[in-house]
């Protein structure tokens, strides 16, 4: 984007300062002459303020984040917030938020700028990780609590974007919801992908479980074959499963065992152990696809002398179990079918 068209953007923008707030830092609110945010990725609070009518001390649309010493313009509001790295989209955002026209790009064979990553990359997926926020206090904690799971320790692989994109399909316009997303890493560590679950920002109904209304509410990009969501560091003993909920629903009763999740019962089979794996326990979801993965891990582990042990839950997953049994069944159910000294080990006791 030439520089002018950059300024006449923010221009544009800062003439209705107050809506673009409302519409990208909606956490925030008017005091005075300002918008009062948390930050430019909308967490709640008032460190951030936003000018919103021009006066002596400045133009309208700019901010500065008083915690971090952060300024910018509008069009900085919008690239934080949902999470672009691309001038161009965020040009494409302005200009549908202002319903302007987006014009034909005009080729200069002098510009220099960094290259796209490709869709779905794991280099894509590293950026969408970066731009996300921790989870703490945001709607991603409210959904897992919703969901009945309240162990949210050492949960650094899952983080919150407040608008991530999300395309029905090649032929259906863009649009936005607000996310969790999960990093995919290899077992070294490395983020190799990322796993996005669109969340409603209406809040948790029992039809949707706090997913967002839309037809693919959860979608994984980047490299995962072999590759896991991972909460803890495996030793000697993991539990792997195929969903995040599932596995953070069994964690809620063996709060200090590592498990990772594969993201679907065809990545569950392929999933890579560490070489310090010497127990596993397969965290069993009570279907065909469920019983095909675990069928196929148990002969992966014995071929390499891991001894394998599946859990299974009582109802369709462990987050049924969870929501709709209870943890102290689900406690219950799981103490029996772990080794003695796991349970010693790795269960807390009942309250």
């Amino acid at each position: 984007m030439a520089r002018h068209d950059a300024s006449e953007l923010a221009q544009r923008l800062a003439r209705d300062a107050e809506a673009v707030c409302r519409h990208y830092l909606s956490s925030g609110r008017r005091e005075g002459g300002y918008w009062l945010v948390g930050d430019a990725r909308n967490t709640p609070g008032r460190s951030m303020f936003v000018r919103l009518k021009e006066s002596v001390k400045g133009p309208a649309g700019k901010w500065t984040d008083a915690a971090t010493g952060e300024h910018g313009d509008l069009l900085d509001v919008i690239r934080e917030n949902c999470g672009l790295v691309d001038f161009k989209d965020v040009a494409d955002e302005a200009r549908s938020f202002l319903s302007l026209p987006h014009p034909e790009p005009e080729p200069n064979p002098h510009r220099s700028r960094a290259p796209a990553a490709p869709t779905g990359s794991p280099e894509a997926a590293r950026r969408l990780f970066a731009m996300s926020q921790p989870m703490s206090r945001t709607l991603v904690e409210a959904y897992l609590r919703n969901r009945g799971i309240a162990a949210l320790h050492a949960i650094g692989s899952l983080r919150f974007h407040p608008r991530c994109y999300y395309r029905p399909d090649d032929h259906s316009p863009t649009e936005t919801w607000p996310a969790m997303i999960a990093s995919v890493t290899d077992l070294a560590g490395h983020l190799t992908g990322a796993h996005r679950t669109w969340l409603d920002p209406g809040g948790f109904s029992e039809a949707t479980l706090g997913k967002a209304p839309i037809d693919t509410p959860r979608r994984a990009m980047g490299d995962l074959l072999g590759h896991a969501v991972r909460f803890g560091v495996a030793g000697e003993v993991m539990a792997a499963g195929e969903g995040i909920e599932t596995m953070l629903s069994l964690r809620c009763v063996l709060p200090t065992l590592p498990m990772v999740a594969a993201l679907s019962a065809a990545h569950l089979s392929a999933l890579l152990f560490p070489d310090t794996l010497r127990r596993l326990y397969i965290a069993r979801d009570d279907d065909s696809a469920g019983d095909f993965a675990m069928a196929t891990l148990i002969e992966r582990a014995q071929e390499v002398g891991i001894e394998a042990i599946v859990i299974s839950p009582r109802l369709g997953d462990f987050n049924e179990d969870l929501r709709l049994l209870g943890i102290d069944t689900l406690r219950a159910a799981s103490r029996v079918q772990i080794a003695a000294q796991d349970v010693a080990r790795f269960m807390e006791p009942a309250a």
